[in-house]
């Protein structure tokens, strides 16, 4: 029943999509053109290279290595195996989808299970620091002052929402806990682990026996299989919010974040942004930057610049409907599930704003 519903969900919403598209050309052609821009002029020359590095790192065995040293971290803090401490580094740094990648990767290499990979790509779905810094608070904001703010915010977030997810699954057996879980490997001679963690990378390296050239060639053939689904869902979710948007249809989910914000006491100008950000973050978070524009010009001032913060915190948090179908996409070979990764990214966004307001007394200094 549940399938049949969702499957009658799913035709319903693509049947008025394309309805809206056949209906408005002009629109839907803008739309994508822009998205397709997004994507060849900012997430293609973000994202490929770490793409391809990562497959690189894998085949070298540089992540079985790292699991080992960062197994006693990464355990206690998160129950998660040590070589999601790569996995996070590289989410983290390069921002999403990379998390997925790499996380599908591991479930599929084995060295995760599924809720451990639920709770790794959950933690390590977000912003790349180049685009939380550089776009949002210089380039949409225009100021530094609030970068302190917005990264303990965001990360903060996240690590805090790790922590917190450790605590489901319990009846799970985690991965690799008898070797580096047990008595004796908290008993190990000094330097015994770095020669495990050596030892595991050689081991790690044989098994995959591929050449560089051969290892390099496949990084780039995945690479850009990965990169072009990533734009296709790109371009598709900024036709879809367009057309949207000029059809009137998302004015029950602008109501319904107008009476939010003014239940919390926040401005109601803030509920477009949220709006353009639960499909696209860069509009989001460009929405928040500039909300109330508008009607500054007639009655002189802008929503509080805490407020437009707390709301470029909860749209990057939250990811955005585009990065939950990238995430989605990248790991449909596994057995993830969707419902978890959604309840987390409403965790993640609402400790972010929380987070902004405990933290800008102490973190913001206006310039």
């Amino acid at each position: 029943m549940n399938g049949w519903l969702a499957a009658l969900t799913i035709g319903t919403a693509i049947a008025l999509i394309g309805g809206l598209a056949l209906a408005m050309p002009e629109v839907a052609l803008d739309a994508s053109l822009k998205g397709l821009a997004v994507w060849w002029e900012v997430l293609f020359p973000a994202l490929f290279p770490f793409f391809v590095l990562s497959e690189l790192l894998l085949g070298f065995g540089i992540v079985h290595l790292t699991g080992r040293l960062l197994d006693p971290l990464m355990r206690p803090l998160f129950r998660i195996p040590g070589a999601g401490g790569f996995v996070v580094a590289m989410g983290f740094a390069s921002g999403y989808p990379v998390g997925a990648r790499l996380t599908s990767r591991l479930m599929e290499s084995k060295l995760l299970n599924r809720g451990e990979g639920e709770r790794l790509v959950a933690m390590t779905t977000s912003s790349d620091p180049i685009f939380l810094i550089g776009a949002v608070c210089i380039g949409f904001f225009g100021r530094a002052d609030i970068v302190p703010v917005l990264i303990a915010a965001h990360y903060g977030g996240a690590m805090l929402l790790g922590m917190l997810l450790r605590w489901t699954g319990r009846g799970e057996q985690m991965t690799g806990a008898d070797s580096s879980g047990s008595p004796a490997a908290g008993r190990r001679r000094p330097g015994g682990r770095i020669r495990e963690a050596f030892a595991a990378m050689y081991e790690a390296r044989q098994a995959d026996g591929r050449t560089f050239a051969t290892m390099l060639q496949d990084s780039l053939k995945s690479s850009l299989q990965l990169m072009i689904v990533v734009g296709g869902l790109v371009v598709f979710f900024s036709a879809t919010l367009e057309l949207l948007i000029h059809s009137g249809l998302l004015g029950g989910l602008r109501h319904l974040f107008t009476l939010a914000l003014h239940a919390a006491g926040a401005s109601p100008h803030l509920s477009d942004a949220l709006v353009s950000g639960t499909f696209e973050v860069t509009l989001g978070s460009r929405g928040a930057a500039e909300a109330g524009a508008g009607a500054a010009a007639a009655s002189g001032a802008l929503p509080p610049l805490i407020d437009r913060v707390a709301a470029a915190a909860f749209v990057l948090s939250w990811g955005g409907l585009s990065v939950h179908a990238q995430v989605a996409g990248l790991m449909s070979r596994t057995s993830w599930r969707y419902g978890p990764f959604l309840r987390a990214r409403l965790l993640h966004a609402g400790m972010a704003v929380l987070l902004v307001y405990l933290l800008w007394p102490l973190l913001y200094s206006a310039s």
